[in-house]
């Protein structure tokens, strides 16, 4: 797959091309330099006859601090790997030494180069665009990335790079030869697990979720420093894992809303994003400084988007505290989570990284698991005879018919009864017994009651 990598300076409009490029706003923009910190890395295709590309958004080159040289080192190490590199300008400014140092840099890589004067908003800029020919990069096109001037022809240079999509011609399609028994067998029930698995790793600015993130895929993928904010994007990484794709979304860390400062308040509303889309959370705590009030407001968004999830303590190298005490700690907080596993876990060290890796699908598993309709009316109705539902205002009994699990992630079974009302205790009841008979570790369960004979869409 051809990688092509926008590289620039700060807030010259790399994140808005990026999703100029993908039809959709997916990189955080703002007038404030190093907004973009990480690498954003997406697949997309350009045109139906040509492979799909991997296009990466980068950091803003830029020698300013410690953050910044990371971030740089960062862009620059991506373009070694890139097979295209698009180096971006602002075409109201003119180059400068620093700017003359980073091409003469990435030049040296002999990777294709094709030079992006943006920020051309009108006629009268294009004069501009000259002063840039002095970086010695051959192809210069001017655009504006605003006002989408001159934005599809640089879309159709960066074609002429891609492979067209091979094409294969085969005499008769494989399924001829695979039995109907075969085909339709219960194995294909489990396909499921065979999918992706989206995680979401939340948690508290500096609790290292960043850190956790490159323990878990093996290398150094997210920045990590111990400047506050430091990641405002959401970074996503892919492994394989006992052959299951599992892609790892790191987020940007929450802070009390009074202390929201300008971007990170796009970051909040991508967290929540993430969560929204996610299959299972990972809940970094903070073993070293302890469990604090936003850490609890944390566990209920993910309460919120019905994520299965596990809860973990970073920096379990730098604590002294009792791991039974420290999980007695954590059980009384996140008692809405009574249902997730708690593990201690240290990025710096590698510390049950493996483990955690582990519970992962343990918990995925648990997260689409199906309950045959005959076991499940079999449970429902040995938990109505040991308890029995209660009785409604006007002293009428309340019956469930009979129940059916309809969906998954999470495992959601509706209940047909003569009234659509269940009681918040007796649901709990409810969701109690079925964790007894069956094992839905780290997910929650849903009941929906339904009245007999009404219809409903979900089901």
């Amino acid at each position: 797959m051809l990688k092509v990598a926008i590289l620039g300076k700060p807030n010259v409009g790399k994140s808005s091309f990026f999703n100029r490029i993908l039809r959709r706003r997916d990189a955080i923009i703002s007038e404030k330099a190093g907004t973009t910190r990480d690498i954003k890395k997406r697949e997309v295709t350009l045109d139906d006859e040509l492979e799909d590309i991997l296009i990466l958004d980068t950091g803003g080159l830029e020698d300013k601090d410690e953050l910044f040289d990371m971030v740089k080192e960062k862009a620059l190490n991506e373009a070694k790997e890139a097979d295209l590199i698009l180096y971006m300008v602002d075409g109201r400014t003119i180059p400068d030494e620093e700017e003359k140092k980073y091409v003469r840099h990435l030049q040296k890589l002999n990777k294709p180069m094709i030079l992006i004067v943006n920020k051309i908003d009108n006629d009268a800029l294009n004069e501009g665009v000259y002063n840039f020919y002095e970086l010695g990069i051959e192809e210069v096109f001017p655009i504006s990335v605003a006002h989408n001037r001159g934005v599809g022809k640089l879309i159709e240079r960066i074609k002429e790079f891609v492979p067209k999509k091979e094409t294969f011609i085969q005499a008769a399609s494989i399924e001829e030869d695979i039995p109907l028994e075969e085909l339709f067998s219960e194995k294909s029930e489990n396909l499921e697990e065979l999918k992706e698995i989206k995680v979401a790793i939340v948690g508290r600015v500096n609790v290292g979720k960043s850190s956790l993130l490159n323990a878990l895929v093996g290398e150094n993928r997210a920045i990590v420093s111990e400047v506050d904010g430091t990641t405002i994007d959401p970074i996503d990484e892919s492994i394989y894992y006992e052959g299951i794709h599992i892609t790892f979304v790191d987020t940007a860390g929450i802070r009390r809303r009074s202390k929201i400062k300008d971007i990170e308040k796009y970051a909040l509303m991508r967290t929540e994003k993430v969560l929204k889309e996610a299959d299972l959370a990972i809940l970094v705590l903070d073993a070293k400084n302890g469990i604090v009030e936003l850490d609890e407001k944390i566990g209920g968004l993910i309460q919120k988007h019905k994520n299965a999830v596990i809860i973990a303590a970073n920096k379990w190298d730098e604590t002294k505290m009792d791991f039974k005490k420290f999980e007695e700690n954590v059980r009384m907080k996140f008692k809405y989570l009574y249902y997730a596993p708690f593990m201690a876990v240290s990025a710096k060290t590698k510390r049950n990284i493996d483990k955690l890796q582990e519970k992962i699908l343990y918990v995925y598993k648990n997260y689409i698991k199906r309950i045959p309709t005959s076991k499940l009316n079999e449970w429902i109705k040995e938990a109505t005879i040991r308890h029995h539902l209660p009785t409604d205002i006007r002293g009428r009994e309340i019956k469930i018919y009979y129940a059916t699990q309809f969906g998954i992630k999470p495992p959601t079974i509706a209940l047909i009864m003569n009234q659509a009302k269940l009681h918040f205790s007796y649901e709990r009841y409810l969701v109690n017994f079925l964790r007894n008979k069956e094992d839905f570790a780290g997910t929650p369960i849903i009941f929906i009651p339904r009245e007999k004979g009404k219809k409903d869409e979900e089901i």
